[in-house]
């Protein structure tokens, strides 16, 4: 997928990074209401939302995609009927490329698709699909990107639409100008500017729309800067082994001050794109993004979840195409697993 002067010069610059440290404690349960979990994501943290949603769709409410395609968009040929076949991952990143950001190799088939995630669902690897027709979903395509184009948005809100989502729960956007990132009001890059670190000032709160169209009308956000606290927490406790599997050692969660004391709040998972993790951007899609202001006034705690730069994925990116894992889309994933297990320790009850 890269010309061999690219992947040499992403190898440097991977070899040559030093991470940061950060002391991390462990993720608290807080007693949060399992049964109201949503997520969203931008890019390749959009693909992941749409697999976390689909594969726990009896506890996911809702996703929220920017820049992203239909479940299991990526899954080839190869790997669909030769999984044991070593060119069974680097055949999905083709796909990936060519089938699911652009349309070189045809633009990803919503029927078919949806046939697939009903083979799975009758084997018991992903929920039941009832579950994704009674849940909100919002999707989202910036007029200027030109890494994820529009016809493949289309194809998950089709997607969606064969499931059996009613377009009253269905919110698909073509615009504002945006280019590949994730929208604000006033944090990131001029609208339509393309690069690091993928957010967009297009004067449109897009963490807000994607909260509201989820959970229903909230209480507006009452101050600029959150109140909570930014967690930084273990994560590698809920991997198998974080060297291999994409992600850090170290999340963040972001914890209103009414989620600290009182049990029941609900819990939203936020996914960054590729190259838009902490080692990359800071806390610009962590901080910026807006969730946390919202989270405040409607006792919402904010999981952003990170990943990991890797040999085989420079780019930090979500595990989208089979790269840790030829399941990559049941719930059984490593990745699908361990953000269902930190979900799992936010609703465990405190002290227990």
């Amino acid at each position: 997928m890269f010309s061999m002067l690219r992947r040499i010069s992403l190898w440097v610059a991977f070899c040559s990074f030093v991470a940061p440290v950060y002391a991390a404690e462990p993720l608290p349960a807080l007693g949060a209401d399992p049964l109201q979990t949503s997520v969203s994501g931008l890019s390749s943290g959009a693909y992941m939302a749409v697999q976390f949603h689909v594969a726990h769709s009896e506890t996911v409410v809702g996703v929220g995609v920017v820049a992203g395609g239909p479940y299991g968009c990526a899954e080839s040929w190869v790997a669909r009927t030769m999984p044991w076949m070593p060119g069974a991952t680097y055949a999905n990143a083709v796909q990936a490329q060519y089938g699911c950001m652009q349309t070189s190799m045809g633009a990803p088939d919503a029927q078919a698709l949806a046939e697939r995630a009903g083979a799975l669902a009758s084997a018991g690897m992903i929920d039941p699909l009832q579950g994704v027709a009674a849940d909100k979903v919002y999707l989202f395509s910036g007029a200027a990107d030109d890494t994820v184009i529009e016809e493949v948005v289309a194809a998950a809100a089709d997607f969606y639409r064969t499931l059996g989502t009613v377009d009253d729960d269905l919110v698909y956007l073509h615009g504002p100008p945006a280019s590949h990132a994730f929208v604000t009001e006033d944090v990131g890059s001029s609208c339509g500017v393309a690069g690091s670190p993928y957010m967009n000032d297009c004067d449109y709160d897009q963490a807000g729309a994607i909260l509201e169209h989820i959970h229903g009308p909230l209480a507006p956000p009452r101050a600029d800067t959150p109140q909570g606290r930014f967690v930084d927490f273990d994560q590698a406790e809920f991997l198998d082994d974080p060297t291999s599997l994409g992600m850090a050692e170290v999340g963040v969660v972001y914890i209103p001050p009414d989620c600290q004391t009182g049990p029941g709040c609900r819990v939203h998972i936020a996914l960054h794109g590729c190259r838009q993790n902490r080692t990359m951007v800071g806390t610009a899609f962590i901080e910026g993004s807006g969730y946390a202001r919202w989270a405040d006034t409607n006792r919402l705690v904010v999981l952003f979840p990170q990943t990991s730069e890797s040999p085989g994925n420079p780019r930090a990116c979500w595990d989208w195409w089979g790269y840790s894992a030829t399941d990559f889309r049941s719930r059984a994933a490593p990745q699908n697993r361990a953000l269902k297990a930190m979900v799992d320790r936010l609703a465990a009850a405190p002290g227990g």
